[in-house]
């Protein structure tokens, strides 16, 4: 959530202009980012995914046969539900315990999956966090680079050329910033919190003063 709050205020991030931009200039000074799929895209996030793979494989493996195992139960409440909707003489009242029934099991799957997740989801935020804190400085390297002044989501764009795109120069400047991200969760990390600064070297000893003979 964080990191979408972090991409989401950059998405509009302007640079000052030093003069009036002709209208006819400013669309080359426009451009696009998805700056989520540069952050995803990087060579510290897709190393460091591939690490949680390896080094959490047997969580993730209980993790997806126990949520499978979960879902197989669930289906049969969602056909009944399903089933119920679409009854000829379908009411509120005939529908509804179909529908406590399946959101009470999902309740139910998403409680028990959660404690099985959250070392994982830990681990994930942590590797995030390191790379959006070098996101700001990527975008605007990318942008000083390509002289744009403006930058949208894709989204919010009513039609863009390809060339307008700086995703990719977005993720070429996160790899040159940070090119690995840690897995290694400090002990008492917790998300959006700025960690610590290093604690400074103690000042040298003063030696003491000799007594000053007469």
């Amino acid at each position: 959530m964080k990191m979408m709050m972090k991409i989401a205020a950059l998405a509009a991030m302007t640079l000052p202009a030093t003069a009036l931009i002709p209208a006819a200039a400013q669309a080359q000074q426009t451009a696009v980012a998805n700056l989520e799929g540069a952050v995803q895209q990087s060579a510290a996030y897709q190393g460091a995914t591939a690490q949680i793979r390896t080094t959490y494989k047997t969580q993730i493996d209980t993790l997806t046969a126990r949520q499978n195992a979960l879902n197989a139960e669930l289906q049969p409440l969602i056909t009944a539900l399903q089933n119920a909707q679409q009854a000829p003489n379908a009411t509120e009242a005939s529908v509804k315990p179909h529908y406590d029934a399946a959101q009470n099991k999902r309740n139910a799957i998403q409680a028990e999956l959660a404690p099985l997740y959250a070392p994982i989801q830990r681990v994930q935020a942590y590797v995030e966090e390191q790379i959006t804190a070098k996101l700001d400085a990527a975008v605007k390297a990318a942008m000083k680079k390509r002289g744009t002044l403006l930058i949208v989501r894709p989204e919010a764009a009513f039609i863009a050329d390809p060339a307008a795109d700086i995703t990719t120069a977005v993720t070429a400047e996160l790899n040159t910033l940070i090119p690995t991200a840690s897995i290694t969760v400090p002990a008492n990390w917790q998300p959006g919190q700025p960690q610590p600064a290093a604690a400074a070297p103690a000042p040298a000893a003063t030696p003491a003063k000799q007594p000053q003979g007469r």
